[in-house]
């Protein structure tokens, strides 16, 4: 079949790859629409020390079933599902207690296993759900980052009229932001890409930029005391050593973005007992896609409107150009012809 095969860092071609056999337990899918995440780059551009190369990438994925398993009972071939990405071991410790995001024996489609810039792609049953009717591919692709939006947010405990301050407006800051604004939040936004902050605007957030006046701009918009809740979603260090200033005492911080490996962070220890920090980690996300599918498919969530749909085979040169420059296009999803 052909394939988006990533070979090497900033190698990347339309080639063969082997189809996919499906299981008992399995479905084959055909990708409509699969979005390019921030994740991705990281494997296009050399800088996930986990990424083992030649690899199909691609897990923000809505496609159609084309084949099922003989122990296949909840969908059928014509199928419009998305894809829930992390297949946890069912064993260790954290799945045991109910957190697969967290599985020791982490697998993730699109990096353990080959994902949705294919032809075909093949994925437990138990990593699917339904699309409804009246949804398109493409928004519907979108229910995967809304998840890790959802999941933060249960993670912070965001609530109605809470001061919500998200520090990054990529994709994934914009979809915290559409979660914590429909829990009724107050929602600030930042970023140093003012044209990030436009588009969070239309999406009904205030906007600050992300600069030396943030600080007391906050606390001068929250009685001097800092927001209930922060949320980093931009992997910078430096906007994770600021959570603890900008946070009330005995708010919540919740960690998303990823700081590179073996990238220490420093933060004033005296704050955690002074201040009586809770630091949540966030990652991917657990039972969200139900939610996730469900504010989609109301249309309560606007910011799938940033997709710039491109042809999964002409494809290549987006790659190259969202390397130089992330900030290129608020959302690319792939899409096939």
């Amino acid at each position: 079949m052909k394939a988006l095969v990533l070979d090497a860092p900033q190698q990347i071609r339309v080639g063969d790859w082997p189809a996919p056999r499906c299981g008992p337990g399995d479905v084959i899918l055909r990708p409509i629409a699969a979005g390019i995440c921030a994740g991705d780059m990281q494997h296009y551009g050399g800088r996930n020390p986990y990424t083992k190369y030649p690899l199909v990438c691609g897990h923000e994925v809505c496609g159609t079933i084309t084949e099922v398993g003989d122990a296949v009972s909840r969908f059928k071939r014509g199928d419009l599902v998305v894809i829930e990405p992390v297949v946890g071991c069912g064993h260790c410790y954290p799945c045991r207690h109910g957190k697969p995001n967290c599985c020791m024996n982490f697998c993730l489609i699109g990096l353990h296993r080959p994902g949705g810039y294919a032809d075909l792609c093949v994925v437990p049953e138990a990593n699917i759900h339904a699309v409804p009717a009246g949804l398109d591919p493409v928004t519907a692709s979108f229910a995967e980052p809304l998840t890790i939006g959802i999941h933060a947010c249960r993670r912070g405990e965001v609530a109605a009229g809470e001061y919500c301050l998200i520090l990054g407006a990529g994709p994934i800051g914009l979809a915290i932001l559409e979660v914590a604004k429909h829990r009724g939040a107050r929602v600030v936004i930042t970023d140093i890409n003012l044209e990030r902050l436009d588009f969070a605007r239309e999406l009904g957030a205030e906007t600050l930029p992300a600069d030396d006046k943030l600080l007391p701009t906050v606390l001068g918009q929250t009685r001097n005391e800092g927001a209930d809740v922060v949320i980093e979603a931009t992997g910078s260090p430096k906007a994770v050593e600021s959570t603890i200033d900008l946070v009330a005492p005995g708010a919540r911080v919740v960690i998303v973005g990823l700081v590179k490996k073996c990238t220490g962070v420093t933060l004033p220890g005296l704050d955690f007992t002074r201040k009586e920090v809770n630091l949540l980690g966030s990652r991917n996300s657990v039972n969200c896609f139900p939610e996730a599918i469900a504010l989609l498919a109301s249309g309560a969530v606007k910011y799938p409107r940033v997709a710039t749909r491109i042809p999964m085979w002409d494809s290549v040169p987006t790659f190259a150009r969202l390397h130089e420059n992330p900030a290129a296009l608020h959302k690319a999803v792939l899409i096939m012809e």
